[in-house]
This record gives structure tokens, sequence and C-alpha cells, in this order.
């Protein structure tokens, strides 16, 4: 009697509150083991593979000092630009995550078909794989030439390519790894240590993306690019 007793004023609390007492769906858990170890798995390859990663990018700013070097040179500091940097910017990315795409393709295979009882959490999973998506389908852009092409303009019109890249490209930019807060409802105590690693991988990452940043500024100045 007593435990009913507690069990109603539960109830009658947490619905004062606004709220309703639920246990997470069966389908709900399974959903989020699958797409737990499928992110683990694709932050996972790109961490280990840094080093990698690192001859990619220095393989972009190698091809710009042979290629076109100061290319930019005399060049305004307006919007153009910094429409410029963006596409460089984007070079440098899809290098680095070139080495990762199969892996990038086998998370988005599940993240696409993943669904929770969760419309949001739904909604920013699939918004995340497709920004992947474009990412992973996205051709390199040919730095030498669109900033040529600028240049050839007197710096008064970027070229078509630079403009259709960038409108792809700045709109899906994102870093590898997604693990939105609204997992936590269906997360389950045996995943916990796949998560830690999956934050540590993740951090790998986010430091390996600030020390590009000293790439980014030797290819501003080797193509002469104010941004």
């Amino acid at each position: 009697m007593i435990g009913r007793r507690v069990l109603l004023l539960t109830a009658v609390v947490v619905l004062a509150l606004g709220g309703t007492p639920a246990l997470a769906a069966p389908a709900d858990v399974a959903t989020t083991r699958t797409y737990i170890q499928a992110n683990y798995a694709l932050v996972r390859f790109a961490a280990m593979r840094l080093g990698t990663a690192r001859s990619l990018l220095d393989g972009v700013l190698n091809r710009a000092r042979t290629d076109c070097p100061s290319a930019a040179a005399g060049s305004p500091q307006n919007p153009e630009s910094t429409m410029v940097s963006y596409e460089i910017i984007g070079a440098m990315v899809l290098a680095a995550y070139h080495d990762a795409q199969p892996q990038i393709t086998a998370y988005i295979r599940v993240a696409a078909r993943s669904h929770w009882s969760s419309r949001t959490l739904t909604a920013s999973i699939h918004a995340y794989a497709g920004k992947l998506t474009t990412l992973s389908t996205l051709a390199a852009p040919n730095l030498c030439a669109d900033i040529r092409a600028w240049a050839a303009s007197g710096y008064k019109s970027l070229p078509a390519s630079m403009v259709r890249f960038d409108q792809r490209f700045v709109p899906a930019w994102v870093a590898l790894g997604e693990v939105p807060a609204g997992l936590a409802s269906y997360e389950r105590p045996d995943e916990r240590g796949a998560l830690q690693r999956t934050s540590q991988f993740e951090e790998r990452l986010t430091n390996f993306e600030a020390e590009a940043v000293e790439t980014y500024a030797m290819l501003m100045n080797a193509l002469a690019v104010n941004p």
C-alpha cells in the first residue's frame, strides 16, 4: 500500500511539473547503440590517421607555393577576399577528410536511416549527415585557377566556380563526429566507455583543427590573399 502511494505521489508531482514518466523505447535504445558505434568508428579512424591528414594539408600548401605563388598579389581586403578565404578553407577540409571517405560513407549510411521517437533528435542527426554527405561529394576546388581568374578581373568579380563552391561548402562545413545531447536519454551504462573514448578522439581532432590554422595562414600568405 505504501509503495502504491509513493508511486501515485511521484506521478502527481511529475504531472504537476508538466512531464510524463516514461522509459526509453527499445527501438530508441537499439538505434542509439548502433549510432554510437558508427560515430565512434568514424572519429577513431580520423583521430588515428592525423599524420596522413597533415600530409594532405601540406600537399595543398606545397601546390599553392609551386603552382601559383602570390597569385592574388595586390588584392583588396573585402567581401570577395573573404569568399576566397572560404575556398582556401574548403580545399583544406576536403583534403584532410579525403583519407576518411570510406568511414564517412559508412557513418552516413547509418545516420541517414536512424530514427528516434524524438523528432528533434532525428532531425539533428539527419541534418548533420546531410552536411557530411555534401562534403563527401564536393569536388575539391582549383585554387590556382580560381584565384588567377579573380586577379584577371582586376579583383572586381569572383569566378563562378568559386561562388558555386562556397555556396555548397560553407553551409555544410562541420567537424567529424556528432553526439547530440538528446542521445543521453537513450544511452546505456555499458556505452559510457565508447562515449568517453569518442570524446577523447574528438578532442584530438579539435586540437588538429586548431593546429591547421597555421597552415591556413601560410596558404593565405603564399597566395597573397587578405581575408
